[in-house]
């Protein structure tokens, strides 16, 4: 071996980490000034290739029409990592004097100024980290990496900084690789390729292309194979992000332009990312950043951030696309940032989460704020002032279920709650679906509530007291607007309701899903003509409505513990001979839910007559699909079939249906209407009808409600309710 390739040899043994600015000193040191150390290809091998693409880089001269004017600035070209190359030597005799090379050496950057600095004066010399530079933006037009690269990704302690390095090219970047000519080598097999990457305005993903084909490489050695692995594997992903809308970013890659330019607002763009990953944050998080789709509206925010904790993430309303642009929509920010939370952020309190948030999404806001306020936080809230949990219990079927009192910051107006404001009220909820009311009551004194009604209207109200030894459930008052649109649905068949309550029979009335038992009460008590059957899957509600609601059962009012599917299909089938009837159906929409679910179960007892209402109350397992209430089975046409069988000739069949997806809705609208002969809707979100269509069915249902029961005290009877109900009726529309 020669002295030279033996001293070489030793010089690399030196190096060690070649990510150490130590280790390069030390090389430099005893390599000298005057012994240039060559990485892969020399000047004879690189000069046309580079000079080619070089010379794209320079200002395009006037044309010679054109009046004389001063010469271009030369080509501004960096060469980051330079070592001792004579590469830039070279360039320079070619004629490209604008060049900067930089190395985090002192030892080397200070042997080649001197080296260079009376034959190449107009050549800069630069001690910089290459992975931290700080050249202001546009500083050159060209970047001549000659090993850099490779040094960053040493195996066993630089790629990480290989990486960071390489995804600066990933975005609005057009990348092509060529293999270099090789000179007379002992080690044929390794390969000398040049990487040429073209910046562009756009932030297209271009597929990076190469000049050689496949079969002209021997692919049996590592090196081939694996730059072949390396460009198809960042071609599928970049595949992947120019084809898919819901792939998840870094920061990094959107400052690269991954979805344009931030600063920008963007009509209707949305995209999802990770924050705090790589930035240091205390947390990682979830994001989905959306600009809004009209940018004519007025603006609250010019940008906002959303928080939606843990418990309430899986919901329709915050995972699905359509339920963000509702958000977006009620929160009237132009841009909005949902940060999505889990587990990892339980035990950190809300105060912790903005604070370490608030870094990072003032780097996702849009320019020109011209407000210059901070940008605010918001959190998908319930409203509650005062939370008291009473009861905690673990069902097989539903889950945790919790009793509890609330008293809301402000219920006035709010179409959900009809109540008075600073009211005491007792809740039934599911972990499964926090962000459902299941059942809600009126807790009340004895002689309190008509003093409290009448305050309600005057608006001086003051809290209840919250002694739970003077409280109890007011069964004569629904305090959930939906039960109240699930009665006045009853309008529709007042008629036949008049007549059986005159002559002294009873309507068979079946509830599918008790939740608290506070609708099932109610109807018992203000409708003592019905005979009311509530179906309920799971036991452990039924003992909850019997301990903490008041619920209580006699000959009028009865439940089954069964599947509320099976127990429609059994009367059904009992009454399949008959003849169907011009069946009426009422869909009642965009409100809070009861309970139930709709898996097997074998009901205790079999019913065999039809029924003259039928009512489902509830909620869905599954909150992520769209649809609150009901559950999919329960508006699958086959049970709207066997619905309809098991209804009489005057048969009412009403459905509390909660889905914030118009497709949903539409979806089941189109299957009842397939089904029934007559379908109504009360759209409670909307405003009242100012035409009254059903004004003597109303007035019936009225004095139905208002109709003396002499087992019941003069106190129990609620004319503001019988109101209500009326004024409740006033929204309802026929859609066939």
């Amino acid at each position: 071996m020669s002295k030279k390739k033996q001293s070489e040899e030793e010089l690399l043994q030196t190096l060690g980490d070649f990510t150490s600015k130590e280790n390069w000193d030390k090389f430099f040191t005893i390599r000298g000034s005057d012994d240039s150390f060559e990485w892969y290809a020399e000047w004879p091998q690189l000069k046309d290739p580079l000079l080619s693409h070089l010379s794209s880089t320079a200002p395009p001269s006037d044309p010679a029409s054109a009046p004389p004017q001063p010469p271009p600035p030369p080509s501004q070209i960096l060469v980051p990592g330079c070592g001792n190359s004579r590469l830039s030597e070279h360039l320079y005799d070619a004629g490209f004097h604008g060049i900067t090379n930089v190395d985090f050496s002192k030892v080397v950057i200070s042997d080649m100024l001197r080296r260079n600095v009376r034959s190449r004066p107009d050549m800069r010399w630069r001690v910089m980290d290459i992975t931290s530079m700080q050249f202001p933006d546009g500083s050159f037009d060209a970047i001549l990496d000659k090993g850099g690269l490779d040094a960053l990704m040493e195996p066993e302690l630089g790629p990480k900084l290989g990486k960071m390095y390489l995804t600066e090219f990933r975005f609005g970047w057009k990348m092509s690789i060529h293999v270099v000519s090789q000179k007379p080598s002992n080690k044929p097999s390794l390969l000398t390729f040049m990487v040429v990457a073209e910046k562009e305005s756009s932030t297209v993903l271009h597929q990076i292309t190469t000049s050689f084909a496949r079969s002209s490489l021997d692919l049996n050695g590592n090196q081939a194979r694996g730059l072949y692995e390396a460009i198809e594997n960042e071609n599928r992903i970049r595949r992947e992000y120019s084809n898919g809308s819901d792939l998840i970013y870094s920061l990094e890659d959107l400052q690269l332009g991954a979805k344009g330019d931030l600063l920008e607002l963007s009509q209707g763009r949305r995209f999802q990312l990770t924050l705090g990953e790589y930035e240091g944050s205390r947390f990682s998080y979830r994001a989905v950043v959306l600009d809004a789709r009209q940018m004519t509206e007025p603006f609250l925010y010019h940008c906002g951030v959303f928080l939606v904790p843990k418990t309430r993430a899986h919901e329709w309303l915050f995972s699905s696309e359509e339920g963000q642009w509702m958000v977006v929509e009620s929160s009237k920010a132009a841009r909005l940032i949902m940060v999505l939370l889990d587990t990892s952020h339980t035990n950190a309190s809300m105060d912790d989460i903005q604070k370490d948030l608030s870094p990072l999404v003032k780097r996702l806001a849009p320019a020109n704020n011209n407000t210059g306020a901070q940008i605010p936080f918001m959190i998908a809230g319930d409203g509650i002032k005062q939370r008291k949990i009473v009861h905690q219990v673990t069902s097989t079927l539903t889950g945790l279920i919790t009793v509890e009192d609330v008293v809301y910051e402000n219920v006035d107006g709010n179409v959900s709650h009809l109540v008075p404001s600073k009211a005491l009220l007792f809740r039934l909820t599911f972990q499964r679906a926090e962000g459902l009311v299941q059942s809600e009551a009126l807790l009340t004194r004895k002689e309190a509530l008509r003093k409290l009604l009448v305050k309600q209207r005057e608006r001086k109200v003051s809290p209840l007291p919250r002694s739970s030894n003077n409280l109890k459930v007011y069964h004569n008052y629904l305090a959930s607007s939906y039960h109240m649109g699930i009665i006045s649905g009853f309008m529709l068949i007042s008629s036949y309701l008049e007549s059986v309550a005159s002559t002294g029979r009873t309507v068979k009335a079946v509830v599918i899903g008790l939740g608290a038992g506070l609708l099932p009460m109610f109807l018992h008590g203000c409708m003592p003509f019905l005979d009311i059957e509530v179906v309920e899957l799971d036991p452990v509600i039924l003992n909850l409505a019997r301990n903490y609601f008041g619920f209580c059962e006699d000959k009028h009012l009865k439940v089954h513990i069964s599947d509320g599917i099976q127990f429609v299909r059994e009367v059904a089938a009992d009454g399949s001979s008959g003849k169907h009837g011009n069946n009426d159906a009422q869909c009642d929409a965009e409100c809070p839910s009861s309970n139930g679910s709709c898996t097997a179960s074998h009901a205790e007892s079999k019913v065999i007559s039809k029924f003259d209402i039928l009512i489902i109350d509830v909620d869905s397992s599954d909150s992520s699909s769209g649809m609150t209430c009901p559950a999919a089975d329960f508006v699958d046409e086959s049970f709207l079939l066997t619905v309809k069988d098991s209804l009489s000739d005057q048969g009412l069949f009403v459905v509390n249906l909660v889905s914030r997806s118009r497709a949903i809705k539409n979806m089941v609208v189109s299957r009842m209407k397939a089904v029934f002969s007559h379908l109504f809707c009360l759209q409670l979100e909307e405003d009242v009808n100012e035409e009254e269509r059903f004004a003597e069915a109303a007035v019936e249902l009225e004095k139905l409600l208002s109709r003396d029961r002499n087992d019941l005290p003069e106190k129990s009877k609620s004319p503001e309710m019988s109101q209500i109900i009326r004024d409740s009726t006033e929204k309802i529309k026929c859609l066939k």
